[in-house]
């Protein structure tokens, strides 16, 4: 789709192609991102491009540690934390320390289209449950998607594409059923939460923490999205610090960290974020374009369900085929991705994280798109 945006562009001209396809967002970094690596940049400190231990410095881990402690009123300290190649690489070391050749993990549809290639790329796949019309879990198709291979169930919430928030009640019935799993099959299941929009929550929500549902629980995340850094590959992973074999954990994910080739997170960005674990961009920003889109998009006909966080949307698709509908978008020099390959046809994302002129453009091919299969 990044591809197909340039080549449209390049046809049509920028303003004329509304590119609604990728989570990549304009926001700026927030003001207190420059002031630090302006800091660093006028005074840096001897050896700060060095290598440092594989997990990371040891006083970002402890500031990222202190947040999570504060969010959570659980004791972490550095050793639960491991800084990583953003989220995408936190999920690859995490998959690799924990399967072994032929273990499932399950998730759920809607899923973030990488999934099914992470779990490949370490002896894995995965079994996918099925949402309701809410795009929460069918919490029959998950307690029957266990075998003696699952060792992990991997959530995403808020969710891309459907920005939908998972509950505190809801991850108590998700552990419920887990908890039921380990002592049918005889080996632990872990908890583990890609959650890189986990501060982009919108209409006074708090976001639910797993590590009060789950000991044998694993965040996999980044900066990618809370301070708009996706290009700077910087997140973290960080392990339940109550969990009983935490050591062996921890040294596998170090161990991975580095053999999988990242070896390390980035070193200036783990310097500047150091500083910001309590920093996030204007959600406000956000939630205004959320609401401008979901009123038309709904006006105009479409059936949406309101986002929660993120900076997503998943409508359903006027035609079964996404993917033809997708396409009738493009003639209208719209851009989106069809829900296919997130696991759920009949749907189609949007992501809103754009500029409002690129939002207001967009409106009369999607109104053009619908009338069309009126």
């Amino acid at each position: 789709m990044f591809e197909e945006g340039i080549a449209l562009k390049q046809q049509f001209g920028d303003e004329n192609v509304f590119d609604l396809s990728l989570g990549n967002p304009v926001m700026q970094p927030p003001p207190e991102f420059f002031e630090e690596l302006r800091r660093i940049a006028d005074d840096p400190a001897p050896g700060i491009h060095r290598y440092m231990p594989n997990a990371g410095y040891v006083e970002t881990r402890a500031a990222v540690a202190a947040q999570l402690s504060s969010e959570t009123g659980l004791g972490f300290s550095a050793d639960e934390i491991v800084m990583t190649c953003g989220a995408g690489g936190a999920l690859n070391v995490v998959l690799k320390t924990l399967l072994d050749p032929g273990d499932e993990i399950i998730i759920f549809s809607p899923f973030f289209v990488e999934y099914h290639f992470y779990a490949d790329n370490h002896g894995g796949s995965c079994r996918v449950v099925p949402p309701d019309e809410n795009f929460l879990p069918d919490m029959a198709a998950f307690r029957d998607a266990f075998n003696s291979r699952t060792k992990a169930v991997l959530i995403n919430s808020p969710n891309n594409p459907s920005g939908v928030l998972y509950s505190a009640e809801l991850l108590d019935d998700l552990c419920a059923v887990i908890r039921q799993a380990e002592a049918e099959h005889g080996r632990e299941i872990f908890l583990v939460s890609d959650e890189p929009y986990r501060r982009l929550l919108f209409d006074g929500l708090e976001y639910p923490h797993i590590f009060h549902h789950h000991e044998r629980s694993i965040v996999a995340t980044s900066h990618s999205k809370d301070l708009a850094l996706p290009g700077e590959r910087i997140g973290y992973i960080a392990a339940h610090p109550d969990y009983d074999d935490k050591t062996e954990l921890m040294d596998g994910l170090v161990f991975c960290n580095r053999t999988l080739g990242f070896v390390n997170a980035p070193a200036l960005m783990q310097h500047i974020v150091k500083a910001l674990q309590s920093v996030t961009v204007d959600i406000t920003d956000y939630r205004k374009k959320r609401d401008f889109l979901y009123d038309n998009l709904t006006r105009m006909g479409y059936s949406v369900v309101k986002p929660q966080g993120a900076f997503y949307m998943f409508p359903k698709s006027p035609t079964p085929d996404d993917v033809e509908f997708v396409a009738a978008l493009q003639e209208h020099k719209v851009l989106a991705v069809p829900g296919a390959g997130f696991g759920l046809p009949g749907y189609f994302r949007i992501s809103y994280c754009v500029d409002d002129s690129t939002l207001e453009g967009a409106l009369a091919g999607f109104e053009a798109a619908i009338e069309a299969y009126r």
